[in-house]
């Protein structure tokens, strides 16, 4: 299990780049590491570029991890951008599916540029509702 992440902190959202060698060990560790990291920073918004190399991760290996991640952080993330490089398939529409029956916002996608707009497109909701709520209450 050997990864490195990089983390580039943007102004609504964390983007994490992970590399190294595709494992379901690897991905579990590194999605453990992004999710203290989104703890520390206090920042729920996240985009992980995934390049790892390797086989792919078969679909019950997929299936436990989205699982569990589901679990792990069920109500901290306000909204999860994944973009697997060097993916293909239905595999990853697959464990999207399984994280959102389960609560997490997790949307896949094929570019980086389009995971940031969804990222954008989240944000501009959130802060949307935040202020018809504010503006609700101060007109009581």
């Amino acid at each position: 299990m050997s990864y490195e992440l990089r983390f580039e902190q943007e102004p609504t959202y964390l983007h994490v780049v992970v590399t190294g060698a595709n494992s379901k060990q690897t991905v579990a560790a590194y999605l453990e590491d992004v999710r203290r990291e989104c703890v520390a920073r206090n920042c729920f918004r996240v985009l992980i570029e995934e390049r790892l190399e390797g086989a792919r991760l078969g679909i019950m290996d997929v299936f436990e991890i989205a699982a569990e991640g589901s679990r792990r952080a069920p109500a901290q993330f306000k909204a999860f951008a994944y973009v697997d490089v060097n993916g293909g398939g239905d595999l990853m529409k697959f464990a999207e599916t399984v994280a959102m029956n389960r609560g997490l916002p997790v949307m896949v996608f094929g570019t980086v540029a389009e995971a940031r707009e969804w990222l954008l497109r989240q944000h501009a909701a959130s802060a949307e509702a935040t202020f018809r709520v504010a503006d609700d209450s101060s007109s009581r």
